[in-house]
């Protein structure tokens, strides 16, 4: 990925591919701390999706407290942690903070954000409009906020709480 900079690509089809092959490893690795599954979410795991090529990952764990080995061991094998939202997970990255080809949420498995990213992901999955309207505005955002990665986040929340609040999620 480019350093610093937030770029929108095409949807490319092996980034289900990079997904799978990372996901056999982070099971591999991390064995008992993971708790339910571990999920290819974000724009990458949407077929057709622009997205920034960076592969989204989401492991349930059973608590943020449980998960100080779990780090560890990531911090060991080409992970980065960084202390981002950590009232509701840790998060990672790979290889580098500035390249990244993945990021990392260890997440409270059934928790609000496990619920609320996979419902997120689905609705994406399942309905063109939203998806293409989704689209849209990440392109437009990422042109706009191409050196703040975290405006462009905060910049994208207004639209998916809306999506989420119309979904089976109704306390976003």
């Amino acid at each position: 990925m480019i350093k610093n900079s937030i770029k929108i690509v095409s949807y490319d089809p092996e980034w289900a591919e990079m997904y799978e092959s990372e996901r056999k490893f982070l099971y591999s690795l991390l064995g008992d701390y993971v708790q339910g599954t571990i999920e290819h979410v974000g724009s990458t795991s949407v077929v057709g999706m622009p997205a920034k090529p960076i592969i989204d990952i989401m492991v349930g764990i059973e608590s943020l407290e449980s998960t100080e080995g779990a780090i560890k061991l990531l911090s060991k094998n080409s992970y980065c942690h960084s202390p981002y939202k950590a009232d509701v997970m840790h998060w990672l990255c790979k290889p580098s903070p500035d390249v990244r080809t993945h990021h990392l949420h260890l997440v409270p498995f059934n928790s609000k954000l496990w619920l609320e990213r996979i419902a997120f992901r689905d609705l994406l999955r399942s309905n063109f409009d939203v998806a293409t309207q989704y689209a849209d505005l990440k392109i437009e955002l990422a042109h706009k906020y191409k050196n703040d990665r975290e405006a462009y986040t905060q910049k994208k929340w207004p639209f998916i709480k809306k999506v989420l609040e119309l979904s089976d999620i109704k306390d976003c």
